[in-house]
Order: C-alpha cells, then sequence, then structure tokens
C-alpha cells in the first residue's frame, strides 16, 4: 500500500506540473524587424528575461520578421483590440491613423548624440500621453542607434540632388516623403520588407536606408552604388500592451515585464561605438560588392537639412490637436 501510495503520489505531481506547464499564460510579442537585425537580438533576451522572472506561469513568446502578418502601419488597430498582446511600435508609421505622433520627432531634425539624449526623456513622455489616446501603455522602449542614412541605388550612381531627381527613391515615412518632395525628388513609401522586390525589379532606382542594417534586407545583392546623405536620429521603439489587457495583468507579471523593459532600455541606450560600427558596415557592403560614393556635398546637405526643418513644421501644423505643442516641447529640449 505505501509503494502504491508513493506511486500514486508521483503521477499526481507529475499530471499537477503538467497541468501548471500547459495552463501557463502565454502572451504574443509582435516584432516587425527582421530576426537579423540587432534589436531583434535585444527583444529576445528581453522575452528570456520576462520568461525567467516568472517561471512556469507565464510565457512571453517572440514571433519576429512580421511573421505574424500584422502591418507597422495598423499597430494602433490591432493592438487595442487584441490581435496580440503585445507589440513593437515605432510612432513614424504611425501616421495614418495619429498623425501626432508620426510627427513628434522627423527623422533629420536631430543630427548629434548630445542633442539626442536631451530630447529623449520628454519623447518618452510625450509618447507615452498619445499613445494613452489610443488605448494602449507604453511598457518600455527600445533605442535606435545614432544612424547614418545613405541613399542605394540600383544601376547608377547617385550623390547629388540633382542626380537624385532623376530617380525614383523609396523612403519608409511620411516626413521623408514630404522633405523630399520639396526638393524635388519623387519619393514613395515602401515598407522594409518590400524594399529588395522594388528595387529588384525597377519600382524604385534608389532606396534611403542606413548603412548599419543594410545587410539584413540584403540591399547589397540589388544595390551597386550607396552615397552618406545624413545623420539621424530616431524616437525609441515602443513596447506596447493594450489598456485593457494590461490593466488585467497581476502585480507580479507586471513587475518582471517593467523590470526587464527597463534593462532592455539601459543596454539600448548606448551609442559610443555607433561611428565605428557604421564605418565598419560601409566596409562589408563594399566587401559585398557595393561601390561607396563620397557623400552627398555639403551644400546638399545643408538644403535637405533645411527642407526637413520645413517639412516637421507643416506636418505637425497639419496634424493639429496637441502635435504644434509636441514639437515645441521637442525644440524647446534641443535649445532652438
Amino acid at each position: 500500500m505505501k509503494t502504491f501510495l508513493k506511486s500514486l503520489t508521483v503521477a499526481m505531481a507529475g499530471i499537477l506540473a503538467f497541468g501548471t506547464s500547459s495552463n501557463a499564460e502565454e502572451w504574443r510579442f509582435n516584432n516587425p524587424l527582421p530576426e537579423t537585425r540587432p534589436e531583434s537580438a535585444e527583444l529576445n533576451k528581453f522575452a528570456e528575461d520576462v520568461n525567467a522572472r516568472l517561471g512556469d506561469a507565464f510565457k512571453l513568446k517572440m514571433f519576429g520578421g512580421g511573421s505574424l502578418g500584422l502591418k507597422n502601419a495598423d499597430a494602433l488597430r490591432f493592438l487595442p483590440n487584441g490581435s496580440v498582446e503585445m507589440s513593437l511600435i515605432w510612432a513614424n508609421y504611425l501616421g495614418r491613423d495619429a498623425p501626432a505622433l508620426s510627427s513628434v520627432f522627423v527623422q533629420g531634425s536631430v543630427g548629434t548624440v548630445e542633442e539626442l539624449k536631451k530630447v529623449l526623456p520628454v519623447v518618452r513622455s510625450i509618447y507615452e500621453e498619445e499613445f494613452a489616446k489610443w488605448d494602449v501603455t507604453a511598457v518600455g522602449y527600445v533605442a535606435i542607434p545614432m544612424l547614418s542614412v545613405s541613399v542605394f541605388c540600383r544601376d547608377e550612381p547617385v550623390r547629388t540632388l540633382a542626380a537624385l531627381k532623376t530617380k525614383k527613391l523609396r523612403v519608409w515615412a511620411r516626413d521623408q516623403v514630404e522633405t523630399f518632395t520639396r526638393l524635388g525628388v519623387s519619393a514613395q513609401i515602401i515598407p522594409q520588407e518590400e524594399m529588395y522586390i522594388a528595387l529588384k525589379t525597377g519600382v524604385v532606382d534608389c532606396a534611403l536606408y542606413p548603412a548599419l542594417y543594410a545587410h539584413t534586407v540584403s540591399l547589397q545583392e540589388v544595390a551597386k552604388y550607396a552615397s552618406f546623405l545624413y545623420p539621424m536620429a530616431s524616437g525609441p521603439y515602443v513596447l506596447g500592451v493594450s489598456h485593457k489587457r494590461w490593466n488585467a495583468t497581476d502585480d507580479k507579471t507586471k513587475a518582471a515585464i517593467t523590470t526587464a523593459a527597463n534593462a532592455l532600455w539601459d543596454r539600448t541606450n548606448q551609442y559610443d561605438d555607433d561611428y565605428e560600427r557604421e564605418i565598419a558596415a560601409r566596409g562589408n557592403m563594399v566587401k559585398a560588392g557595393v561601390k561607396w560614393l563620397e557623400d552627398f556635398p555639403k551644400d546638399d546637405r545643408t538644403l535637405f537639412i533645411g527642407a526637413v526643418s520645413d517639412s516637421w513644421k507643416i506636418l505637425a501644423e497639419e496634424a493639429g490637436g496637441r502635435a504644434p505643442e509636441y514639437r515645441a516641447r521637442v525644440l524647446k529640449a534641443l535649445g532652438r
């Protein structure tokens, strides 16, 4: 009898353990970035940290490379309705639904690490206010490196705005469309997952993209030439959860997610080696067959930055609501 009871106890413990594991709460995390991006590695580490803190009771499962089929521009639609529990969001993609969010931090408006560090606390505060209007809680952030944005072209070398006016250019956000339009350049938004085919098939002649990430989308296979145009600081990615989901979450799970998110921010909010990484990335592009041209001339880059400033003001006024106020808060932080 003792042997039987002992066996029964072991069996029940096994069943109980199995039941606990199978009944663990699971959250899906939508990561639209390619899995080869360094941010994706950091997000995987974030998920591991959360899962380690919560054990068998909870699992945060990563879905990278846009594998869930959720579009960046739709984040304010699919996240509040529960299509996914958590998602990486970038405000500049949200211009269709939230113009005020997409105009908080226009790309090209900040060109140094020093300025970026001044403005990030203000930008994060604005994001929290604005995302709340869409029933999304910003539970964490991922800092984006100080990038150098270049023009990658398929067939012909382009390193002046005059030459770029004769080409079709791929960009990734509306503020870039506005800026290049002011400069007489034909620009269209094409998602990064469609950029390779767009270049390969001639839908566009050139694509705007940071050299640091060019290998993650195989640009070296479809672009023969590249030239640096402008430095770009950017607002951070947001780790978004619907208000409803977050408010229904227990304190232990919230604490685990918040703690892991703070560690994620601390790891990514570092910029000391960004320039060295950029130079190394260009070198790798050259080794892969891309001819790296001289930078766009200083006068052209000055014209571009001026157009960025004009576009930012126009987009903020067009967005209305608190967008002009947000822009003013960012400019104040920058001392402008």
